[in-house]
């Protein structure tokens, strides 16, 4: 039996496509099968995989035929059930398991869905994903071995929300009101069970789990999706508020004024407390991240370091470099600092809140003593799967004379000179160009932004 995937659904660090256009069911089927073959052959015996997923409407449709893909392939299932995605890494930490695969669309239109993976212990994307479709394409998989093939419910909703909730010292004597905005996503129950255990006043938004998202779509780099969050914390007088994607992993912080802190700047914040404990540790973020985050890393006397943007290669660099502390511009934030070194929207919450419980620190303020840059937020750019090689290196190429300043190419490129920089990227999970521009002041950005998409029009693609 063979399977040929849609080639615009292997993505760098997931699996990901539009469902019944560019992602089926047959897909998920082959999924499970290929990566418990893998898994078999790099294990040695049946694996026991972890299966999560959030709440989009097609789910649990493709989760079943996940499950029974793992399932033929000879791989006991624990089936986490509807969670966020970190709760499907914690299953795997925390119960030794060999493997887990969570499904989910995140930050995605409603019609999209994907699987991100990970095998012992470690991401599972780039190359392993090729190797799914490689071994579907062949025929070469594991089935029909008459063992494994048990499915165990696992209940970890409770174990996962204690956890993340010892994330807060309740020691501190300084209850906080928040305001949280869950967007109708997977982090909606669970969170609900943290706060039970987490002193404060607590204002939860859009709680119930809804794959339509009749509120607002869950992506909290998104200006717009952030004004519901934003109006409660200043009609309730709150110390701050939270909002989070789809599946948990990623959230927006808003201040006491109702300003966004965005994830590099928050970044900061955290980062200075965890080099309180450990000093002249390596902060990593990604190559979107403020130039100002660096700054403040090294004036805190961590060592800051600039990285790819995903969240599979940013867990692998934090292992290489054993660095507690690592965080996205898309609000990714991993901690390996009293933590498991993945990404936690929801953990990053308790930790933000519990260092302005323990400092007293207005978020307000933290904010107002950054230094007096202007920033765009991401800037996405429509482009073809198939256009996007094409444009990027028309950009390179202009790019290569060195008349723009310092080129950065970690991921992308990355523009810097005396007035700040300007950055493109190929986004791995949309059909997007990921730019970001920050300067010194309103002229500096702007006449930076001109250049960028001025570089873009003449690669042929028309930005909005």
């Amino acid at each position: 039996m063979t399977h040929i995937f849609n080639p615009t659904i292997l993505r760098t660090y997931d699996i990901r496509g539009q469902v019944d256009k560019t992602l089926f069911s047959k897909d998920a089927y082959f999924i499970g099968r290929g990566f418990g073959t893998i898994a078999r052959q790099r294990l040695g015996y049946g694996p026991h995989v972890a299966v999560g997923r959030d709440g989009r409407v097609t789910s649990p449709a493709l989760g079943a035929e996940l499950i029974r893909g793992l399932r033929d392939a000879g791989c006991r299932v624990a089936d986490l059930g509807l969670g966020p995605t970190p709760m499907t890494y914690f299953a795997v930490y925390s119960h030794e398991l060999d493997g887990g695969i969570m499904l989910t669309g995140s930050h995605n239109p409603i019609d999209y869905n994907g699987f991100k993976m990970l095998l012992s212990g470690q991401p599972f994307y780039d190359a392993d994903i090729q190797e799914i479709a490689a071994l579907a394409a062949q025929g070469d998989l594991d089935g029909d071995l008459g063992e494994g093939g048990e499915v165990d419910q696992l209940d970890i909703r409770q174990e996962y929300a204690t956890c993340v909730a010892q994330g807060y010292d309740c020691d501190h004597d300084r209850p906080l009101s928040v305001a949280w905005d869950c967007g109708n996503g997977a982090a909606g129950e669970i969170l609900n069970l943290i706060l039970k255990q987490i002193p404060g006043t607590h204002h939860v938004l859009f709680d119930e789990i809804d794959g339509t998202f009749p509120n607002h779509h869950p992506d909290p780099t998104v200006p717009a999706n952030l004004e519901d969050v934003k109006r409660t914390v200043l009609e309730q007088g709150c110390h701050m508020g939270f909002a989070f994607d789809g599946d948990g992993d990623r959230c927006g912080l808003i201040d006491d004024e109702g300003e966004v802190i965005w994830a590099d700047q928050y970044l900061i914040f955290l980062a200075e407390e965890v080099l309180q404990h450990l000093p002249g540790a390596t902060i990593i973020a990604d190559v979107k991240s403020s130039q100002t985050l660096f700054d403040r890393v090294a004036a805190a006397g961590g060592q800051g370091l600039m990285w790819r943007t995903g969240h599979s290669l940013i867990k692998i660099k934090m292992k290489e470099t054993k660095s507690p502390l690592a965080g996205e511009m898309s609000g990714h934030v991993f901690f390996a600092d009293k933590y498991y070194g993945f990404d936690d929207g929801l953990y990053t919450a308790i930790r933000i809140m519990n260092y302005v419980a323990a400092t007293g620190i207005r978020l307000s303020d933290f904010r107002k003593s950054l230094p007096p840059v202007v920033n765009t937020p991401e800037l996405r750019f429509a482009c073809a799967e198939e256009q996007k090689a094409a444009v990027m290196a028309h950009v390179r190429a202009a790019v290569s004379s060195g008349d723009m300043g310092q080129v950065i190419d970690v991921d992308g490129v990355r523009c810097v000179n005396d007035q700040g920089w300007w950055l493109l990227r190929p986004s791995n999970t949309e059909a997007v160009l990921v730019g970001r521009v920050e300067a010194r002041d309103e002229t500096a950005l702007e006449a930076l932004r001109s250049r960028l998409l001025s570089l873009l029009t003449a690669a042929g693609l028309e930005p909005a």
